[in-house]
C-alpha cells in the first residue's frame, strides 16, 4: 500500500523519484475509492444485523442495546463506558473521525439467508460503512462472506464456531468471542477433576456449523482425558421440544450428557433433560450429570433451576472485578436496569474496536482499518490483555469456566466463575482448522 501511495504522489507531482513524502502526505493519500466512503458526510453510518426473531432472539435483543449504548458512548454522551478503561485508545468522543455515528438495524431472524440479505441492503441501500452482529455462526460465515465480497468490515457479534476464524475465515472480518475449540481445552479438565476420568457421553448437538465445531471440540478434548463417546446426534435448530432426542440417552450407557446447544435450544432441552429425570439418575455407578459447553445469563434465566451445579464455559461474565467490567456493568444498568450479557459486552466491544482502528488508522479506508486491528493488543474490555491476532482476526485473551449458582444471591446471578483460564492453555496454531484471509480488496 505504501508503494502505490509513493507512485500515485509521484504521478501528481507531489513526490520526486527520489525524495522522501512527509507524513502527513503519506497519512492521507489514499489511491483508491472505496464502497460507503463517508468522507463527504457529516454522519457515518454503522449496521447493526442482529436476530430479533428466532431461536436466539434474546441474544439479539440484548446485542442491539449494547450497540446502542456503544453509539451513545461514541458520540460523547453518557458516562463513556468502556472509553473511559479500554487502553492503547485514539477514542475521543466525538464520534468517528470527527463524524457522528448514526446506524440502521436489521433482523437476521436466526436464518444465514436472511443475515445476508439484511446485511446486503444495509450497505447497497443504507450505506453503512461496518456492520456487526450474529448470534449464529451460519449467520456469521454468511455475511462474513458478503463483507469480503462488497468490502466492507464485519465486527463478527456473537458466534463461536471454529470455522469463522478458521476454514472459513476472511480479511473483512474480525471475531472478538472466543470459540468452541477454546470452550473444549477449558473444560475438558474441569469435566475430568470433577466427574473423573472413566465417563460415557452422550452429544445432542444443534446441527449447523457452530454444533458440529462444538462437538468435536469437546469429544476430542474430553476423549484424550479418558472419556467415551457413546453417541452423538444431530438436532434441527429451534426444534422446541427435544423429547424425542432425550429419551434414548436413558438406555445408552451414557451417564453424561452433553448438551451442544444454544439460546432458547438451551433452554428447552437442558428443561426437557431435568423433567426426564436424568439427574436424579445412578448410571455406571456415577451420579448422572448433564454440561452445557456454551452458556450464556440470558440462556441461565430461561432454564432457571435446571442450571444449578451445571458446568459450561462463558466468553465473559458481569461479575467480573476488573474495572472494565465494573464499567459497562454501570454503564449498561443505568441504561437498561439489568447486567448485559457476553452477547451485549461482545457486541459494545467489537463497535469500539471498530471505530478506534478508524481513528488510530487516520482514514476510513478498509485496507487500512484492517491493518490497525490485526495484530492489535489492548486491554481494559473486561476480558484481561487481548490480541486480535493478525493471521486469522481471532481474538486471544482467558476463557471463563462457568458454574450454574446453587444459591444465587439475586436474579441475575445464576451463573458463577469456577476458573479463569488463562490464554496458554487455549492457544493453537494460526494454521490449524485451514482457511484464507484473501485479499485486502475494497
Amino acid at each position: 500500500m505504501q508503494d502505490s501511495r509513493r507512485t500515485v504522489l509521484q504521478s501528481m507531482g507531489v513526490l520526486g523519484a527520489g525524495i522522501a513524502a512527509p507524513g502527513f502526505f503519506l497519512r492521507n493519500a489514499w489511491a483508491a475509492e472505496f464502497r460507503n466512503d463517508p468522507s463527504k458526510t457529516k454522519t457515518v453510518t454503522l449496521g447493526f444485523n442482529v436476530p430479533l426473531s428466532g431461536p436466539y432472539a434474546d441474544e439479539g435483543a440484548d446485542e442491539l442495546k449494547a450497540f446502542k449504548l456503544a453509539v451513545k458512548h461514541l458520540n460523547g454522551e453518557g458516562d463513556g463506558g468502556l472509553m473511559k478503561t479500554f487502553k492503547p485508545s485514539s477514542l475521543k468522543g466525538t464520534g468517528i473521525l470527527g463524524k457522528k455515528v448514526v446506524y440502521v438495524t436489521g433482523d437476521t431472524q436466526t436464518k444465514a439467508d436472511a443475515a445476508r440479505a439484511s446485511a446486503k441492503r444495509m450497505i447497497e441501500r443504507d450505506g453503512v460503512i461496518m456492520f456487526s452482529g450474529g448470534s449464529s455462526s451460519a449467520v456469521a460465515v454468511a455475511t462474513q462472506s458478503l463483507a469480503q465480497e462488497m468490502g466492507v468490515v464485519f465486527m463478527v457479534g456473537l458466534s463461536h464456531s471454529n470455522d469463522t476464524t478458521m476454514k472459513d475465515r476472511r480479511r473483512y472480518g474480525f471475531r472478538h468471542f472466543f470459540n468452541a475449540y477454546m470452550s473444549g481445552q477449558a473444560l475438558a479438565p474441569i469435566l475430568a477433576q470433577e466427574y473423573g476420568r472413566d465417563r460415557h457421553a452422550y452429544h445432542l448437538t444443534a446441527d449447523y456449523t457452530w454444533g458440529w465445531t462444538q462437538e468435536e471440540s469437546l469429544k476430542k478434548a474430553t476423549e484424550a482425558l479418558g472419556w467415551t463417546t457413546v453417541k452423538a446426534v444431530r438436532t434441527p435448530l429451534g426444534a422446541g421440544d427435544f423429547s424425542q432426542y432425550i429419551a434414548p440417552v436413558l438406555s445408552s450407557g451414557a451417564d453424561v450428557l452433553i448438551l451442544n446447544h444454544y439460546g432458547k435450544d438451551m433452554v428447552n432441552s437442558l428443561r426437557q433433560a431435568v423433567q426426564f429425570g436424568l439427574r436424579d439418575k445412578t448410571v455406571n455407578g456415577k451420579q448422572f450429570e448433564i454440561v452445557v459447553p456454551l452458556y450464556s445469563r440470558l440462556m441461565a434465566q430461561g432454564a432457571g433451576d435446571a442450571v444449578k451445579g451445571i458446568l459450561g464455559t462463558a466468553n465473559w461474565h458481569w461479575t467480573l472485578e476488573d474495572e472494565g467490567t465494573k464499567a459497562l456493568v454501570k454503564s449498561f444498568g443505568q441504561e437498561y436496569g439489568e447486567p448485559p450479557s457476553q452477547a451485549a459486552q461482545t457486541c459494545y466491544v467489537q463497535t469500539l474496536l471498530y471505530a478506534n482502528a478508524v481513528d488510530k488508522a487516520g482514514t476510513f479506508y478498509p485496507p487500512e482499518v484492517i491493518k490497525a486491528l490485526e495484530g492489535f493488543k489492548f486491554d481494559g474490555m473486561g476480558n484481561g490483555p487481548t490480541e486480535y491476532r493478525a493471521g486469522d482476526h481471532q481474538c486471544f485473551k482467558d476463557v471463563l469456566v462457568m458454574r450454574g449458582a446453587e444459591k444465587p444471591t439475586n436474579r441475575f446471578g445464576l451463573l458463577e466463575v469456577v476458573k479463569i483460564v488463562p490464554r496458554a492453555q487455549v492457544d493453537y496454531p494460526v494454521t490449524m482448522g485451514g482457511g484464507q484471509l484473501g485479499p485486502y480488496t475494497v
